[in-house]
């Protein structure tokens, strides 16, 4: 039998990733991949607005480039609200994305040998 949890409890503290992306389940840019290299840029002004706390995560993630994925996980949040937030960025002149048009080999075994070992 398990114990009751406190109100306060961490586990019910959880956020639904639909609250963090606005109900938003699609990237304002789609060709955002698993291995697309993010990162920040510097903000246009100091009157630029707050960033959501998710949002503020990533700049400071993306201080140096990253993969989508390694920020998915860094954040906490499945891949395609990642996808979502990234893109967010990405259009709000935050963040600068670039990837290839092909992947060398050895980086498409890594990314199998990474999807095998969920």
């Amino acid at each position: 039998m398990s114990e009751p949890r406190e109100p306060g409890d961490s586990s019910e503290a959880f956020v639904r990733p639909f609250i963090i992306t606005g109900g938003r389940v699609r990237p304002a840019q789609a060709d955002l991949r698993l291995e697309t290299l993010v990162v920040a840029v510097d903000a246009p002004d100091g009157g630029a607005a707050p960033l959501a706390f998710e949002h503020q995560r990533i700049v400071t993630l993306c201080q140096e480039p990253t993969t989508v994925a390694h920020v998915a996980e860094a954040v906490g949040v499945p891949l395609g609200v990642a996808k979502v937030l990234i893109a967010d960025l990405v259009v709000g002149g935050r963040l600068s994305c670039s990837q290839t048009t092909e992947l060398p080999l050895h980086t498409l075994e890594r990314i199998r040998d990474h999807v095998r070992a969920l």
